[in-house]
């Protein structure tokens, strides 16, 4: 049965259909073959379940506002505020690089998003600054991913409707690992930058920074509302993300004055592009996972990996390990819906928190997605700043490096992820 399910969705990714089929007609071609008495118009009920959860409706806001700040200033006044206080140490440009990621990762949710607002300005100063081509690539994609661990991170949405775990338990539980990678990558890039004497800008003064403050406090005020509104139970996520949606309306249509109402056209087709790509497989992942369940795979598949009464370490590595493999295939989403039904019920009844687990998922899907050979961002770079293959991916593995050590930390320290729960 399982070497069907395989085989089916190899042909179909061979033929050149797009993911989506391929997840829908592997589990229908088992369903048919292997429970005939079966009624296939479950498989269409499972198809609407799977997109049906009320917080779905934040995904396609939080896409919606990212989009209208990505056409407007909000990149631009983020990178300068920060700049303002770490352009003049050592690796200063690429620091403020990898800290706007973070700050603009709570605006967006979104690592593409994130590597087209940042890294089309950033790329630029970083090469004009000193920084070789390749070096700049490499930050800017590692730094993006950040974006999945900062709320609100569509990652984490799509594994708490797959779970029913809290989303702003999570989204805060998110925080303490972004700061980290955050740390990480800033300090790896101060060495490197005074190893290879990489020009410093000038020291802005305290006035300068105040100026860069009132430049950027309109964008600063889009986290604030998100952390404190669903942190104090003002807002749910998906009032968040309407909240989200007016703010950034407001902000740049009437405050920044850089887009117009004509644009919003524009602006909504691609959100709407995006939003049906996700919610597409969103919906084949609840069928594909619905599927596998009924058949029983799951259990097959851990008692074979895992044994019996496996421990909370040995589940949360092999966690780790499955959802890093999928991830460098296959989009993260698909990832998480299909492969957290098989884990979550072992790794809850061996004693792992549910948003740990859901954390050390989230981290998996941010790393898989800068993995070679496929991983999103590797081919959102070679898209965007046109480049090849070869050249995004030459100075990754220091990237990849420090994602592993930070794996392990959250893995053996749940603390780091549950500590603004507790």
């Amino acid at each position: 049965m399982i070497w069907t399910l395989m085989i089916i969705m190899i042909i179909l990714f061979l033929l050149n259909f797009p993911m989506f089929i391929a997840m829908i007609m592997a589990p229908l071609a088992v369903i048919l073959v292997y429970f005939p008495n079966l009624d296939p118009l479950l498989a269409t009920q499972q198809l609407i379940a799977g997109v049906s959860p009320i917080v779905l409706l934040s995904v396609p806001m939080f896409i919606f506002a990212a989009d209208i700040m990505s056409v407007g200033q909000t990149s631009n006044r983020l990178l300068d505020f920060v700049d303002t206080f770490v352009g003049h140490i050592h690796g200063g440009m690429a620091i403020t690089t990898a800290a706007t990621c973070t700050l603009f990762g709570a605006i967006s949710g979104s690592t593409q998003a994130t590597v087209v607002a940042i890294g089309k300005p950033m790329r630029t100063r970083l090469i004009n600054s000193g920084y070789e081509d390749d070096d700049t690539t490499a930050l800017i994609i590692s730094s993006s991913i950040i974006a999945l661990l900062i709320p609100p991170s569509i990652s984490m949405i799509m594994y708490c409707v797959v779970t029913g775990a809290s989303v702003g338990d999570l989204f805060i539980s998110g925080v303490i690992p972004g700061l980290t990678m955050l740390l990480f990558f800033s300090v790896y890039n101060y060495y490197r930058a005074k190893k290879k004497n990489i020009q410093r800008t000038e020291r802005v003064t305290f006035k300068g920074r105040i100026e860069a403050f009132k430049k950027a406090i309109g964008p600063l005020g889009f986290p604030v509302i998100i952390f404190a509104g669903i942190y104090s139970g003002v807002f749910s996520p998906t009032e968040a993300a309407a909240m989200g949606v007016l703010y950034a309306s407001i902000l740049e249509l009437f405050i920044f004055k850089s887009i117009k109402f004509k644009d919003f056209k524009n602006i909504a087709l691609s959100t709407a592009v995006v939003t049906t790509a996700v919610f597409i497989l969103v919906a084949a992942g609840s069928l594909f996972s619905w599927a596998i369940s009924y058949a029983r795979i799951p259990q097959i598949i851990t008692q074979a990996v895992l044994g019996t009464n496996p421990s909370a370490i040995k589940i949360l590595v092999t966690v780790t390990v499955f959802f890093y493999i999928a991830g460098m295939f296959v989009d993260s989403i698909v990832a998480i819906v299909i492969l957290t039904p098989i884990f979550f019920p072992l790794a809850i009844q061996a004693g792992v928190h549910p948003i740990h687990l859901g954390v050390i998922i989230t981290l998996q899907a941010a790393l898989a997605s800068i993995s070679p050979p496929f991983g999103c961002n590797i081919f959102t770079a070679c898209a965007i700043f046109d480049k090849p293959f070869l050249n995004v991916v030459r100075r990754l593995p220091a990237y990849l490096i420090m994602l592993v050590i930070i794996s392990a930390l959250i893995i053996f320290f749940p603390q780091l992820s549950l500590l603004l729960i507790s």
